[in-house]
């Protein structure tokens, strides 16, 4: 199979006839023969950018960048360069996205598909149940972790999705130097779509953020988001340095850690405790409400990571979406202000310096926090408000089980669809400068397992009054509007 450039415009430097006419029921491609994409290249002398203003490697820091920008060779940024002008241009505005590449001795090949090829793909109009899963796991796999393919195994994708591969020439084969694939790498999911199979993510969110004034909103989104960064701050003079993205929700941030080290959730767990006390004490240090009242949730689960269009280019933040966004989101609509949800997950053994959980399968969330917990030590000596942290500590709400014993109380929240997850609630004790602060929820506080009702008898249902007109066209109402009372009681 001989790589042919893939398009959906008419443009003036693919040729005009295509071979295959794009069809969304056959998830066919318009396949366009391949002609030299001289014109498209011009190879910088020492230019570290693009056109879009970026080299490849977005997820580092600035420092990060600089040190891997001046440990490639010109020769070799010429062709990061050149490399990131064609995918920009074959990705048109967000039109055509890439899935994988492959090294080539004349340049890189890569497979463009439309925006809502993979939709089509895995939909199951006119395929069956179980092809339909197929189709989505083969997807899910293909877009998680490194791009890079072989070319057997390019050609072989190339083959299952019914695309030809686009060949992008460079002046020069690419370096298999570990900074240049990487930078390859980094530009490549810019411009396309990728999955993480679990990752954690936490949900800050701003409690009655709607009632407040445009003025008072904009103040409560910028403490919070000085919280975030006073943390990451913190965080950093401990040694543990934590390249966290955030993205709005109007009322609050979902916030990650791109770091995919074995310690990357751990940290970002550590994270959300700071960010949470500086939170409190800005509290009540403030007046009026320019600091936020929140709620905050953490999970790990599986998403999407995409780019979105600004303009003629990608931006250089990414966005999430999946099951650990709607997840948490669900989890907060029913948490009580200050309250702090954890997931009910299972994840890698969790890991942290030196310490490791000896676990050779996936950790629950109670064995998680509790790993967690044994680092907090480390945090000592951190200074909030000017006052020096002498202990923290954090544990999961535990309340006594049916054989007696104490174990942390899961909760089971009901959303309006109907559908349940479990959550736990978690306590933080900080001692700062001799002063104890108590966040989170406490026992009180937290619902109780539903009281079980005895069975009544026939006797004593024939005796209710019967139901007033009026009771019936509500419960009528009711049904017709199929709505679903939210809950959260103790599991």
């Amino acid at each position: 199979m001989e790589p042919r450039n893939v398009t959906g415009s008419n443009r003036s430097d693919v040729a005009s006839t295509p071979t295959d006419t794009y069809n969304a029921s056959s998830r066919d491609l318009l396949h366009y023969n391949f002609q030299s994409m001289e014109a498209y290249f011009s190879m910088p002398s020492s230019s570290d950018k693009g056109g879009s203003g970026q080299l490849a490697g977005e997820g580092k820091g600035a420092g990060d960048n600089t040190e891997t920008a001046n440990a490639i060779s010109i020769v070799q940024r010429g062709n990061l360069k050149a490399l990131e002008t064609t995918l920009r241009r074959q990705w048109r505005m967000g039109q055509n996205i890439v899935l994988c590449w492959s090294s080539d001795q004349r340049g890189v090949l890569v497979i463009f598909v439309p925006h809502y090829f993979l939709g089509n793909y895995c939909a199951d109009g006119e395929i069956s149940a179980e092809e339909s899963k197929a189709n989505e796991a083969f997807i899910r796999e293909l877009i998680s972790g490194e791009r890079r393919k072989t070319r057997e195994d390019l050609f072989a994708i190339s083959a299952r999705l019914d695309v030809s591969p686009t060949f992008i020439k460079l002046d020069s084969a690419l370096s298999e130097e570990p900074q240049v694939l990487e930078a390859v790498e980094n530009v490549i999911k810019r411009y396309g779509l990728s999955y993480v199979e679990n990752r954690a993510v936490i949900l800050f969110d701003i409690v009655d953020f709607s009632l407040y004034t445009p003025f008072e909103q904009a103040s409560q989104l910028n403490s919070l988001s000085y919280s975030m960064n006073s943390a990451y701050n913190k965080l950093l003079s401990q040694g543990i340095e934590i390249n966290f993205a955030r993205t709005t929700t109007g009322d609050g941030y979902y916030v990650w850690n791109r770091d995919f080290s074995p310690s990357a959730n751990q940290d970002l767990f550590v994270f959300m405790l700071l960010v949470v006390a500086d939170n409190t004490v800005a509290q009540v240090a403030s007046k009026g409400h320019t600091v936020p009242v929140i709620r905050t949730g953490y999970h790990i689960a599986g998403h999407y990571e995409l780019y979105q269009a600004e303009g003629v280019n990608p931006s250089v933040f990414s966005y999430i979406v999946g099951d650990v966004t709607i997840d948490l989101a669900r989890m907060l609509d029913l948490a009580q202000p200050n309250q702090v949800l954890i997931g009910d997950f299972h994840c890698e053994p969790a890991r942290w310096g030196s310490s490791t959980v000896k676990s050779i399968s996936a950790v629950s969330a109670v064995t998680f926090v509790n790993a967690c917990s044994r680092m907090l030590p480390a945090l000592e000596g951190i200074l909030l408000s000017g006052k020096s942290i002498d202990a923290i500590s954090c544990s999961l709400t535990e309340g006594l089980d049916g054989d007696g014993e104490l174990r942390p109380r899961r909760f089971r929240i009901v959303d309006k669809h109907g559908m349940s997850r479990c959550a736990y609630n978690l306590q933080i004790e900080i001692d700062l400068a001799g002063r104890k602060l108590s966040l989170g929820l406490d026992q009180k506080e937290l619902p109780c397992r539903p009281a079980t009702k005895p069975n009544d008898s026939h006797s004593e249902k024939s005796i209710e009054a019967a139901p007033s007109a009026e009771e019936l066209f509500d419960d009528l109402a009711g049904m017709l509007k199929k709505t679903v009372t939210k809950t959260i009681t103790e599991d």
